[in-house]
Parts: structure tokens; C-alpha cells; sequence
């Protein structure tokens, strides 16, 4: 009832030219064709492709050498543990004011930017395109960290110890034993969490929503899949149909990268 109907339901809406105060005839797939030639649905496939570039390697590397850093039991590791997680349990609207508070003109960032006399003049962190995004990715892998260095801190739970000791009674330094017995004892779960940050990637929508404002930054530029459905599906003009079609693209988009990860995790199983 909430899942599959929902998505059959959207299906049957993309091949329509449904509005939100009427109904819709059918017209194949002529949305889909108007979604391939819209300049729009590009930038927005371009964005969403690039965040998923630079987000999924962050949140692949990123969360496992801080999964190394605080598995050690030294004193005081507890609260670096909880620190690192407290911006996964944050509202990412209260997150995405955070940011936007430290990066726009007047923020945290050019104020001390302009006091160490490094930048002349506000850097545009969100009124420009580019940097715009840059921010979103920013703000997306810093809340991700702690979330999926819980993942790796129960893979590495599961590494005997023995083979540590093992390799630094052979002479094998810290560097050595994390390229030889860490990475391929957590593989799997850096296939995972690959997977699952590159579709958390490819929906996100609130960053660039809270730092850039209903059009998605200046001219829209910003835009990614998730938000262009939104700002054409809405309103009192609202075109339901093509805004499902989008979504049908989506889905694909995502089904391709989730496959991709599963043929990868396949291969490395055997």
C-alpha cells in the first residue's frame, strides 16, 4: 500500500500530462522525451552525477579512517565517538542553517577569512553555482561521517586481532597493516557503504535547498534531480506528470549505481 501502489502510481502519472487541479490524458512517452530535450533535467543530471563523484569517495574513505582513529581504547575516546556522531542524529534542516550561518557573506567563515586578511572580499560560498554545490557536498559527507563510521567500526570489530599482531611481529608498520589487513577485512563494507552514500547522494535535496533557496541557487545552477521534481511537480501550476517522469529517470539513475554496487560486491565475493 505505501510503497509498491505509490510507485505504480507514478509510473501510470509520468505517461499523462496530469497537472495538480486536474487530471491528465495519456501521452506515452512523450514526457520522457520533453525531460531528454529539457536543458534543465541535464543541469540537474550533471549536478546530482557530480555530488555522487565527489560525496561517495569522501564517505568511503573518510568514515573508515575515523573508524580506525577512535577503535582505539585510550582515555576520553568515548566522547570523540559521540562528537563525531552527534551530526548524524541533527535535523538536517537545523544542519543546513548551521552552514548557512557559517558560510554565507557575513558568516563565521569570510569573518575570519577577512580578519587573517587571507581574502579581500566575501567568498561566495552561496551565491555562486559551483560553490554552491561545493558547500552542499560539504555539509552532506560532514553529516555522513559518524553514521557510516559506525559501519566500519563493526567491521573492524570483526578483524582478529591476531592478524595484527602477527604482521607487526613480522616488522610491518601501522601503514602496512592498515593496506594489508584492514582494507581488504572491511572491503565488503566499504562496497556497502558505497552504495548506500552514492543513493543518499543521488536523492539529496535539503542542502541545496536550506543554502541556496527555492530556485536552487542564482539562475537555479545548483539544482539536482531530487529538486528539480519538487520545483516542477509543486504549485498551483504544477505538472505532475512530467514531474514523475523525472522521477521514473531518477530511479533509473539509481538502480543503475545500486546494480553497479552489487555486481562489484559480487565479484569481490568470489
Amino acid at each position: 500500500m505505501f510503497s509498491l501502489w505509490p510507485f505504480v502510481n507514478t509510473v501510470i502519472l509520468s505517461l499523462t500530462d496530469a497537472q495538480i487541479l486536474r487530471g491528465g490524458r495519456f501521452v506515452g512517452l512523450e514526457n520522457y522525451g520533453r525531460a531528454l530535450d529539457d536543458p534543465d533535467f541535464w543541469t540537474a543530471t550533471v549536478n546530482s552525477v557530480v555530488y555522487l563523484a565527489v560525496v561517495v569517495p569522501c564517505l568511503v574513505l573518510l568514515p573508515l579512517a575515523l573508524a580506525v582513529l577512535v577503535q582505539r581504547k585510550v582515555p576520553g575516546i568515548g566522547f570523540f565517538r559521540s562528537a563525531f556522531y552527534t551530526p548524524v542524529i541533527a535535523s538536517a534542516v537545523v544542519v543546513g542553517l548551521i552552514w548557512q550561518w557559517v558560510l554565507r557573506s557575513d558568516g563565521l567563515v569570510n569573518t575570519v577569512f577577512e580578519k587573517l586578511h587571507l581574502i579581500s572580499g566575501p567568498v561566495p560560498f552561496l551565491t555562486d553555482s559551483t560553490m554552491l554545490l561545493v558547500s552542499a557536498m560539504i555539509v552532506t559527507i560532514w553529516k555522513g561521517l559518524g553514521y557510516y563510521m559506525v559501519f566500519y567500526l563493526a567491521a573492524l570489530g570483526n578483524v582478529p586481532a591476531s592478524l595484527y599482531e602477527a604482521a607487526a611481529l613480522d616488522g610491518a608498520g601501522a601503514v602496512r597493516r592498515f593496506r594489508s589487513i584492514t582494507i581488504p577485512s572491511v572491503k565488503p563494507m566499504m562496497l556497502l557503504v558505497g552504495t548506500l552514500s552514492a543513493i543518499s547522494a543521488l536523492r539529496v535535496f535539503t542542502e541545496i535547498y536550506i543554502l541556496g533557496g527555492e530556485s536552487g541557487g542564482p539562475g537555479g545552477g545548483a539544482r539536482t534531480l531530487p529538486f528539480l521534481i519538487r520545483q516542477v511537480g509543486l504549485g498551483f501550476a504544477g505538472e505532475t506528470g512530467y514531474a514523475a517522469a523525472v522521477s521514473i529517470l531518477l530511479f533509473l539513475l539509481t538502480l543503475a549505481f545500486s546494480l553497479l554496487g552489487h555486481r562489484l560486491s559480487k565479484g569481490d565475493e568470489q
